[in-house]
């Protein structure tokens, strides 16, 4: 009978190895673990910049959740540091990537933090920064870089982050003040710059 690692490998190497059955679609792929991310990127600013008060505190929002799963995940591959599949496996591999930690992918955390903000505040946008980052998530594993459960774990972690982050806006008085105060303050200097 396997064990839990050895049936994640498994996991891993039927994905992986659809880069060798549909090398068609490895472009693509490649693209979406390198780039796709700079969709989100674009979208936080696009949301912002439209500049209205549930827009402000959604990417508020979006932000402290990505930094809160970012800044965890460096922890727990500080603690824990698992290697890549590249390290110890033979596997067909479309980007580069250095041996760093593997367990939990930052790309699955921060992407699902930041989907799952946005679907806290707009559920029709929300599912469709979900489908980016679960197209990041996939991409990582076809391209090489991660196990399925370093995806899983960061889904996991990036998603918990976002509803710890709401909870706290919405229901902690000081935090809730405090993310306001920081709003309000980019607002007026933008005011003045925007003015000048």
């Amino acid at each position: 009978m396997m064990n839990f690692s050895q049936l994640d490998y498994q996991w891993f190497q039927t994905i992986n190895h659809l880069a060798a059955l549909y090398p068609f679609f490895n472009p693509l792929m490649a693209f979406f673990a390198n780039n796709l991310d700079y969709i989100f990127y674009a979208g936080v600013i696009v949301y912002w910049f439209t500049r209205t008060q549930e827009n402000r505190r959604m990417v508020y929002h979006a932000l402290l959740s990505a930094a809160l799963a970012l800044g965890t995940n460096g922890l727990i591959g500080a603690i824990y540091h698992r290697d890549r599949p590249f390290v110890h496996h033979h596997v067909i591999q479309l980007i580069s990537h250095e041996p760093s930690a593997s367990f939990p992918s930052n790309h699955a955390a921060a992407s699902f933090a930041i989907a799952m903000s946005i679907w806290l505040w707009r559920r029709k946008d929300g599912w469709f920064w979900f489908a980016l980052a679960a197209a990041i998530s996939f991409s990582r594993i076809w391209s090489g870089v991660h196990y399925p459960t370093d995806i899983v774990g960061g889904v996991i972690l990036g998603s918990l982050c976002a509803i710890v982050i709401g909870k706290m806006m919405h229901s902690w008085g000081a935090f809730k003040k405090l993310s306001e105060f920081l709003i309000h303050f980019y607002e007026n200097l933008e005011h003045k710059v925007w003015k000048t």
